[in-house]
């Protein structure tokens, strides 16, 4: 028998008295407020990617620079990602998480009163620093806290709060900047952020499973080591780069095109179908479901295909097909999503939170790197240059959930 699966029966034994049951009440506050989490870091992180046209015609920006602004905080979260997932090892997960939300809330409400884009930067590097709190811990407290059995139940809630977040975000910045302006919607949001933290550690069960572990540069190095030898976390790692890269690219450019005079919507138009976001809630919740019940192998490439058919029906020049394609994108990708960082909690083994946090570091680093590379797709080939690089970076994706399908588990 597999050492390591051998420790994790035995760790099962040892606690399964203090996991937390489906059913009960500590598992639905658990839920909402990690539905909570999500919502908010989603909520903040993204909210200035419907303004980036506008970024562009006041600062005076290209679409590829003004995607900075978003790019900015997702490179800035994805460095910080490690440390934190180390930090919260030594110092707890709550706390941490508590203070990501509170401190990023801050900082957008800063970004409402600046005077100049390399402001916005600066203030957007330091929300992505602050923010990697959050989502570097709670895979891990998921992970360590909820029954087995529910725990892709419990990963796709908070990542459907991640989603309607997204789409909360995102809508909300169009319609405001729109109506008002994009001043008043970041600080309104920003606002309504320091409310969602101090919801959020009067929900949250503290950890009865969490063990401190003294921080160490070295035992990080390690723990790096330790789960890319194995043969399937670096492979879940590379697909959280190109997903979100995907994602990223497709919601940061598509503004742009339908802003131009083919579409000629307004800001607050685009709006509307930005909520389409919120199937991405439907999406993580069922997929985790199935992949409960059938297995994470066995429904993460039916999902990729989702999001390629998708990403090829953005190509047609009917407006009602270019949304129901980024509706099937969206839910493809948070239903990919969840399937495949649920598997990262269930296969990893300690340090748990490490590896939430690699993960993570290439989900954010995804996002940075190819939203802002495809924007030269964008200046140099239009919409269909940007379908092009994504339905090749898919491709790969697809080749590599081929792959995970004859992977040995090594949990059950």
């Amino acid at each position: 028998m597999n050492t390591a699966a051998t420790v994790d029966f035995s760790d099962a034994i040892n606690h399964s008295h203090t996991l937390i049951q489906a059913g009960t009440p500590e598992f639905r506050h658990t839920n909402r407020a990690l539905f909570l989490g999500g919502f908010s870091t989603f909520a903040l992180l993204y909210c200035v990617q419907p303004l980036m046209p506008q970024f562009s015609s006041e600062f005076y920006l290209s679409p590829s620079q003004s995607s900075w602004a978003l790019s900015a905080s997702t490179a800035a979260l994805a460095v910080t990602l490690l440390l934190a997932s180390a930090l919260s090892d030594n110092i707890g997960r709550k706390a941490l998480m508590c203070f990501a939300l509170a401190a990023s809330a801050v900082m957008t409400i800063c970004c409402a009163f600046v005077e100049s884009f390399s402001q916005l930067l600066v203030l957007r590097v330091i929300l992505g620093i602050v923010l990697a709190g959050l989502p570097a811990v709670a895979m891990a407290y998921l992970s360590e806290e909820i029954d087995p059995p529910s725990l892709g139940y419990s990963m796709g809630l908070y990542i459907g709060g991640s989603a309607c977040g997204g789409m909360s975000g995102r809508v909300l910045m169009a319609l405001f900047s729109d109506f008002l302006s994009w001043r008043v919607a970041l600080g309104m949001l920003g606002v309504a952020g320091l409310l969602a933290a101090v919801e959020f550690w009067r929900s949250l069960p503290a950890s009865k499973n969490f063990h401190p572990i003294n921080f160490h540069s070295a035992d990080i190095l390690k723990g790096i080591r330790q789960h890319c030898a194995d043969s399937g976390l670096p492979w879940l790692f590379c697909l959280a780069f190109l997903l979100m890269g995907c994602l990223v690219s497709m919601y940061n450019y598509i503004g742009y095109r339908l802003t131009e005079a083919q579409f000629g919507l307004r800001t607050s138009e685009i709006a509307g179908i930005f909520s389409i976001y919120l199937i991405g809630i439907f999406g993580s919740v069922w997929s985790g479901k199935l992949a409960d019940k059938f297995g994470r192998r066995h429904v993460l490439w039916v999902l990729l295909l989702v999001m390629m058919a998708g990403l090829l029906l953005t190509l047609s020049n009917s407006l009602t097909m270019i949304i129901a394609g980024m509706a099937l994108f969206t839910f493809g990708f948070f239903g990919g999503h969840s399937t495949a960082s649920s598997w990262v909690g269930r296969r990893a083994n300690s340090p748990q939170a490490l590896a939430s946090g690699l993960y993570l570091f290439f989900y954010y680093l995804g996002s940075s790197v190819i939203g802002s590379l495809t924007g030269s797709l964008w200046m140099s080939s239009g919409w269909s240059g940007v379908v092009e690089g994504l339905a090749f970076l898919l491709t790969i994706a697809l080749c590599i959930s081929v792959y995970l399908r004859g992977l040995a588990p090594l949990k059950v």
